[in-house]
């Protein structure tokens, strides 16, 4: 009886062993990207449409880009929206090409917020486990907007809401542009 035990055993010994072997080796989870930091260009990277189609952070250039990084969950973000909206349809901001992008977990919650402000410019969403856009543009705490340049070069990074379509907001934009012209 004891032989047929140890058949038994070495026979599950040699299945579990098989199996570990016919799985997929697990490759290492890759590094997000590094902050781009003001004077550098943003990498190309597709982003998920929300509200529209993917489309690649490339195709923005040749016309100086307002980013906003902002959650569905995110008080300050949802407040500043309609401000940024307001500036998109204005004649100052219709200068820029204003975009958002979400860091959401959960598209579907994105989406709702969306179609609950009646939002007109496009969105993205940036999803994990590597949140390529929140570390490219310095969204470890939203809102964060970010100007780029019509060469796709960082000109400035703005933590906090505002109140986008404000004189003095569209004098900071303004100053940043023309000083990255310099």
């Amino acid at each position: 009886m004891s032989s047929i035990r140890a058949l038994w055993r070495s026979i599950a010994a040699g299945a579990c062993a098989l199996t570990l072997l016919a799985a997929p080796a697990q490759a290492a989870p890759q590094a997000p990207p590094p902050l781009v930091a003001v004077g550098h260009v943003l990498p190309d990277v597709v982003m998920a449409g929300l509200n529209g189609p993917p489309k690649s952070l490339s195709s923005y250039r040749g016309r100086p880009l307002i980013i906003n990084v902002w959650a569905s969950w995110c008080s300050p973000c949802r407040k500043e929206a309609a401000s940024l909206e307001r500036l998109a349809w204005s004649k100052a901001g219709s200068r820029y090409t204003v975009i958002g992008i979400s860091n959401d977990d959960d598209r579907n919650a994105a989406l709702q917020w969306l179609r609950q402000s009646n939002a007109t410019i496009s969105h993205y969403i940036d999803t994990g486990p590597r949140w390529t856009l929140e570390h490219m543009l310095g969204a470890s705490s939203i809102p964060v907007t970010v100007l780029v340049d019509a060469g796709g070069r960082v000109v400035a990074r703005f933590q906090g809401a505002r109140d986008w379509d404000s004189a003095e907001s569209i004098q900071l934009i303004e100053r940043a542009f023309a000083g990255a012209g310099r």
